[in-house]
């Protein structure tokens, strides 16, 4: 089910899906998109930007992407719930040199991140696509314009890094890229590579933001859904060792120690001896 609502230099699409079959979306062009999941949950699937796989999340609820002009966006999913979502494009030659978008040169994809303010102003859009009257065009292109402000707004604070780190984009996009391959041997290359920087500065710029290594935050993420795991005592040590990656119980159990100053079983023990809070 699909609703549209156009005006100089901006098209906006609001999509319903119900089927839960796979579902593919693809776009390349020249003009800038947002993307904007009012609700929806998938069973499984993936977003990939020119190329890269970039995230595998499940819950798409008030998660927003943007792509800019020129790049190559593919996303594929099969849901397990319907999912509502809006598409907005920009299209810079039909705006004019004068527009805030046609003038930015360095914006950046920003992928599954949530933002009250842009929310509130795509949902304006959203309200006049499906309920339109004779005076919506002009107020719609007017939000429009509010909207691309925002946009170059928000592009200025996540590519300002803080005391040397990454930035904000960098650190939401590799800190959720490490959640989502918790149970793999992530390359310090593959990281690296997600956020533009060599290594060596990805390296540098990571641990200032994060407080440790890149390695070590895995190991010490990878713990902590041990933890959690073990907190709910349905899984076996071997089980949830497997399950984030570990080969053997042993080194499960060596780096576990490592990190927490306990070993697994020690920690489950410790756990379920806590009586529960009234």
């Amino acid at each position: 089910m699909r609703q549209v609502m156009a005006g100089r230099g901006i098209r906006a699409e609001l999509v319903q899906t119900k089927s839960c079959n796979r579902i593919e979306f693809r776009y390349w062009g020249s003009s800038h998109l947002i993307l904007a999941y009012e609700h929806g949950v998938r069973r499984k699937g993936e977003m990939f930007i020119d190329g890269t796989s970039q995230s595998r999340l499940r819950d798409l609820a008030r998660k927003i992407t943007f792509l800019p002009a020129g790049r190559d966006y593919f996303e594929w999913h099969q849901m397990r719930t319907s999912a509502r979502l809006l598409f907005v494009h920009f299209d810079p030659a039909e705006l004019g040199p004068q527009s805030v978008l046609s003038s930015s040169s360095s914006l950046n994809p920003q992928l599954f991140f949530e933002d009250a303010s842009l929310w509130t102003t795509l949902n304006k859009l959203r309200n006049l696509i499906e309920n339109p009257d004779r005076e919506s065009l002009p107020y719609f292109e007017a939000v429009g314009a509010v909207l691309m402000h925002e946009l170059v707004r928000l592009n200025a604070r996540a590519e300002t890094p803080t005391r040397g780190g990454l930035a904000a984009w960098q650190q939401r996009l590799t800190a959720s890229y490490i959640e989502e391959h918790l149970a793999e041997n992530v390359p310090l290359a593959t990281l690296a590579s997600l956020v533009r920087l060599s290594p060596y500065h990805f390296s540098r710029a990571f641990k200032q933001s994060f407080g440790a290594p890149p390695h070590r935050y895995h190991t010490n993420r990878r713990i902590e859904r041990a933890k959690a795991l073990l907190e709910r005592h349905v899984l076996s040590v071997t089980d949830i060792g497997l399950s984030l990656g570990f080969s053997e119980t042993s080194t499960f159990t060596t780096t576990f120690r490592k990190v927490t100053g306990l070993t697994p079983s020690r920690y489950d023990r410790s756990v379920g001896a806590v009586p529960p809070r009234s």
